[in-house]
């Protein structure tokens, strides 16, 4: 450990210790999202398991809630209900990364656990400079720094980031992604036999390819992995226009789905489609765990969206990491569930048989509450339907589209929507609350909204709305949520 590392290390130490007490006394942190113990959290990095623990390392600011010299911070568990905070994997020490330890990946080989990272690099003028970079380790808690093993090849600008590595047949892929030298996002793919040396091949695709037209300025976090017979390539693009219903916050995240030719560098896919539709989320990774499982996490925020405005601020901290969702392909779409050991968190079932209600506002009798989860199966919808959740955020269904509503975080007199069409109907919503978060599966997983809410903290009701008659169930159950261990 160099003595710049350490230095980091014991800066951010003091750190938490100097807030604790502001953060944990803030009503809205949270019982089962990942949170930083002081700072701005923002990317979920390197999720791996190892020697059956999980691995779910962030992007981690602790001097500020602002971006700047980002640490990697680290969570492990063996059953993703009880997590140890570890100390943070990586500092920004060094002189290929001393202004940010960027996001990236983690792979496992020989038995030793890889890192494989973006080091930001800015010279006394401001300019830019990028290297992949490489950390290793034995026992999954302390790394050893291997330096750079990616430099920045021609044809980009410095926007050359986030590093996501994987195995397929006897090679070793990266894909990073990029921006083109004529400001055209880009997903960037190379190649190597033994982890240090990488050839690159070029762009598998991007904006202005593949029949996409302009299509973002840059491409942040992908991610390339296989679901049934597709090959998925996830992405955060910048740079897109709303476009109706679709691309409503200011940096999106979505996947293509197709047919990926190493040998080539080439992708042939589809359209892109949006992962989440709620208000906060960015930067999802994924990885496929010992159960065979493709799981992902994601940021629950979005950068340079009134990021500042987040009560949150005021206790000296920001963002978390949405619940880890395993992914299946339907034979169309990628489906989005909750993973089964969530249900670990339950308590005892409230359960309600059929409720009916015509032109009317009412509470159901002990739903309410957070932290909560919900399940509600409709067995009739006439006209329009709505959750009102605690005289703050809103689930409303009407003319075969869903919208989610909150008073918007900057301007509180004015009231923020995310909406997406349902062509098939609203048939089902599965609801997560934790104290200051919402994420909302529909129809099985088809679509799903996540998102920040602060009501009041005092507040609990859940009320249920129907102009015309709507017919549903609802199961409810209180929430333990994870059992933390700091370390």
């Amino acid at each position: 450990m160099s003595e710049r590392d350490q230095e980091l290390r014991e800066s951010a130490a003091e750190e938490i210790k100097k807030h604790k007490e502001r953060v944990e006394s803030d009503p809205y942190r949270l019982s089962f999202h990942h949170m930083p113990p002081v700072g701005l959290l923002n990317d979920p990095n390197g999720l791996v398991q190892w020697n059956g623990t999980y691995h779910l390392f962030y992007q981690w600011m602790p001097f500020d809630t602002g971006h700047g010299a980002k640490f990697w911070g680290h969570y492990t568990s063996e059953d993703l209900m009880k997590w140890n905070h570890e100390k943070p994997a990586l500092t920004p020490s060094d002189w290929f990364d001393k202004n940010g330890v960027y996001s990236g990946s983690a792979i496992v080989h020989n038995d030793l656990l890889y890192l494989f990272y973006t080091g930001n690099v800015k010279d006394e003028n401001g300019n830019r400079e990028t290297y992949q970079c490489m950390a290793v380790s034995g026992d999954g808690v302390n790394f050893e720094k291997k330096g750079v093993v990616v430099e920045l090849p021609e044809g980009y600008t410095a926007h050359f980031r986030d590093p996501k590595v994987w195995k397929q047949g006897e090679h070793w892929y990266m894909v990073i992604g990029a921006q083109s030298e004529d400001l055209q996002g880009k997903a960037a793919l190379l190649r190597s036999d033994n982890l240090y040396d990488w050839k690159h091949l070029g762009d598998i695709t991007g904006s202005g390819e593949n029949e996409l037209g302009s299509f973002g300025y840059m491409w942040e976090c992908p991610d390339v992995f296989r679901l049934e017979d597709q090959d998925i390539l996830l992405v955060s693009p910048q740079g897109l226009e709303s476009d109706g219903m679709d691309f409503a916050n200011t940096y999106q995240s979505g996947y293509f789905a197709g047919k990926l030719n190493y040998d080539q560098a080439e992708f042939k896919h589809g359209d892109f489609r949006e992962l989440d539709r709620g208000f906060e989320f960015y930067a999802p990774q994924t990885t496929l765990d010992e159960k065979g499982r493709r799981i992902l996490v994601g940021w629950m925020g979005v950068p340079d969206q009134y990021e500042q405005s987040h009560p949150t601020i005021e206790h000296q901290w920001i963002h978390c990491l949405t619940m880890p969702r395993e992914l299946t392909w339907n034979g169309s779409q990628i489906i989005q569930s909750p993973l089964e050991e969530m249900k670990e968190m339950r308590g005892p079932v409230l359960m309600h048989s059929s409720i009916t209600i015509e032109n009317d506002q009412k509470a159901v009798r002990g739903i309410e509450g957070r932290p909560v989860e919900l399940n509600i199966e409709f067995e009739r919808l006439d006209d329009q339907f709505a959750i009102e959740l605690f005289q703050y955020a809103s689930i409303s269904y009407k003319d075969e589209v869903l919208t989610l509503s909150r008073p918007h975080l900057e301007d509180k007199t004015k009231t923020e929507f995310r909406r997406v069409p349902l062509q098939q109907g609203l048939k089902q919503l599965h609801l997560f609350i934790d104290h200051s978060t919402l994420e909302i599966f529909v129809n099985g997983g088809e679509e799903v909204f996540s998102s920040r809410i602060y009501p009041q903290p005092e507040e609990e009701r859940i009320l249920f709305t129907s102009l015309g008659t709507s017919t549903f169930s609802v199961e409810q159950w209180k929430l333990g949520g994870y059992q933390w261990n700091d370390e």
